[in-house]
């Protein structure tokens, strides 16, 4: 019986003129996502042993109907202690670049907003989700509507500090994309858990979120990579329009 190697036994395809060349570079490969996968999962375990974080006040948002066709009104205002569904749940809130300053939407971060909610369902198993933006709820519903964003809350941050605070806005009311993640005491105490926006150094600007969303992942499968291409809106919106 002939002895097996390692790249036999973990080789991907069974296609016969793969070159010598090729396997021993693929199991190159191999062995660099393994390492990569361990260090995510320690990243990933940093992550869930931070201290403690500060705790925060119970802010105010502004919410449309349930029914994102359903029109733009009533509109009712809801604190960050409502978005949370059960106890022993975390609160996950993507700062959406809208409004404001930033008078058009922003085509990146609606990119990552159309994968939330396509596994919306999914995440609602484990964790609540909600977007935010500076934008008034009408303003952020017909964005939404033209995307289909029907599984996601909606929500304005109004007057409130919100975005602020967390640093997905300057005092002059630039915005930025971000993710914040909440938790909530026993006593309700409602705490911030972990934010991370796309600037992560100097030399990073645009790699802090690419956890989000799977598209940058997939790009890095093929040969030509990620390169510099960015979200348009366009595209997005005629997909959208021809599957319904």
């Amino acid at each position: 019986m002939a002895h097996q190697t390692t790249h036999d036994i973990y080789r991907q395809t069974n296609l016969p003129n793969e070159s010598s060349d090729y396997l021993s570079k693929r199991e190159e490969l191999r062995l660099a996502e393994i390492e990569l996968m361990h260090q995510r999962e320690r990243v990933a375990d940093l992550r869930r042993h931070l201290p403690e974080g500060a705790s925060v006040q119970d802010y105010v948002f502004e919410e449309g109907p349930a029914d994102l066709d359903g029109g733009d009104t009533p509109i009712r205002t809801v604190r960050l202690s409502e978005l949370f569904t059960g106890a022993g749940r975390s609160l996950v809130v993507y700062h959406f670049m809208y409004g404001k300053k930033q008078t058009s939407p922003c085509p990146m971060c609606t990119l990552l907003i159309d994968g939330l909610n396509g596994v919306a369902h999914h995440l609602a198993q484990n964790v609540d989700v909600a977007i935010v933006a500076a934008a008034d709820p009408p303003a952020l519903r017909k964005h939404g509507r033209t995307r289909g964003w029907d599984k996601l809350r909606l929500l304005s941050s109004g007057t409130s500090t919100f975005k602020y605070d967390l640093g997905s806005e300057d005092r002059e009311g630039n915005q930025d994309s971000t993710v914040s993640v909440f938790t909530r005491d026993s006593d309700g105490t409602l705490r911030h858990f972990y934010s991370a926006h796309p600037s992560m150094a100097n030399d990073i600007k645009e790699r802090g979120l690419d956890l989000l969303t799977p598209v940058y992942n997939i790009l890095d499968l093929i040969p030509q990579g990620r390169g510099d291409w960015y979200a348009e809106l366009g595209y997005g919106t005629k997909v959208h329009a021809a599957r319904r």
